[in-house]
This record gives structure tokens, sequence and C-alpha cells, in this order.
């Protein structure tokens, strides 16, 4: 960690803005205009001090120059992508061009700014990648609550929800079963309350998200 950036625990709250750029100029530009408008920020003068650093658990962005001493920001995209850290990333560069900005943009980077480039222009960058990064956290979560939920259900009570997302009836989910239709509707009722299924039709959303199968 460079001299620029006050440094952090992992447990602080808050999104935080990654700075890596081998310039030392440039780190403590960045941090200071990130800074100014409340933004937590750390700064890297290489990706080996970006990945040894360990990561706060919140919403984050990283502002990646593209030409780095001894690599490239875009070889470290495809580095971060093959690790599944997945984190959105705004690429800076004074030597940009139309190939190098389409090459970022379509391995998923959220924007490219070519030096000199307008503060404002960052700022709204960096303010888009962090609301990019919370939203996609909370469907992680959300998603990642689904799948507990769902683990909780007996083997029966899996199927009878699959069968029943098929648009099945309880008569056919019955007969396919072979068990009775009474006996049906309380594995429905039980899937529904270990889901937290406000209604049936949540309950099938649940399983087209999850992809349950009848077994």
């Amino acid at each position: 960690m460079n001299g620029n950036s006050k440094t952090h625990s992992p447990g602080s709250e808050g999104p935080v803005v990654f700075v890596l750029d081998d310039d030392a100029s440039i780190r403590c530009a960045l941090s200071n205009l990130l800074r100014s408008v409340g933004m937590r920020v750390e700064t890297f003068a290489s990706t080996a001090e970006f990945l040894q650093w360990p990561k706060p658990d919140c919403a984050s962005c990283l502002v990646l120059d593209v030409r780095l001493q001894g690599s490239s920001g875009l070889d470290f995209q495809r580095q971060l992508a093959a690790s599944n850290i997945r984190i959105p990333i705004i690429f800076i560069t004074g030597h940009g061009d139309i190939e190098m900005s389409v090459k970022a943009m379509k391995a998923g980077a959220m924007d490219f700014l070519a030096k000199p480039f307008r503060e404002q222009d960052l700022l709204d960058a960096v303010s888009a990648a962090l609301q990019a990064d919370v939203k996609r956290r909370e469907v992680e979560q959300q998603l990642s609550g689904l799948h507990a939920r769902y683990q909780t259900l007996t083997a029966r009570e899996k199927e009878v929800m699959a069968l029943a997302a098929k648009g099945l009836m309880n008569k056919q989910i019955a007969g396919q079963m072979n068990l009775s239709e009474i006996t049906v509707k309380i594995h429905r009722a039980h899937a529904m309350k270990k889901m937290h299924a406000k209604s049936f039709a949540d309950l099938v959303r649940m399983a087209e998200t999850l992809g349950a199968e009848p077994a």
C-alpha cells in the first residue's frame, strides 16, 4: 500500500473504491478527488498489492489503469474474471484507442475513460459502478437465501414444488407421485412455508429461479 491512501480495516462499513495505477501522482489525484465527495478509497501501485490486500465484504469498484508496469489492465481484468473476483471496473488510460475500449467493455468493464477526462465523468462512472455492485450483491444474497431455504425441503416437497411449477394440478401431481391429493396439498403447503412464498405464483417463480426439476 502506498502512502496516498489511509488504510481501512477489512471490516469497515460502506462502499469502497479501489484505485490501481503505477503512477503515484495519478493515485494521489484520484484519491483526493474521490475523497472530496466522501467516498472511501484504497490505492494500489501494482496488481500484486491489490490481490494481497484483504477485501472488505461490501460493495466496491476498481478504477484501473490500462497500462501497468509488467502487465496490462486488460490482462488483469481477465485474471480477475478467471479467479471469479467480480468487481465493476472503470478503465482509465492516456493511451486509449477504440480497439482497447471495445475489448474492455466486451469483457465486462463498466466504463473506459481516456485521459484527460472530466472529474465529473469519473465521479459519475464510479457512482454507477458502486450502484451496480450493490444491486449485484443484493441479488446474490437473495439467491443464496433461496438456495438455503430450498435445502430445508424434503425430497417429496421438492418434487411437488417442481411439478407444480410446471403447471400440473394437485390431482395430476398425486397421480404421478402415487400419492393422495391431500398429501400433495400438505407437501405443497409445507414447501410454501419453508420457502417463505407469499403465494403459489411466488413459489413458481422461486422454482424457476432455482431451476428445480422433478426427480
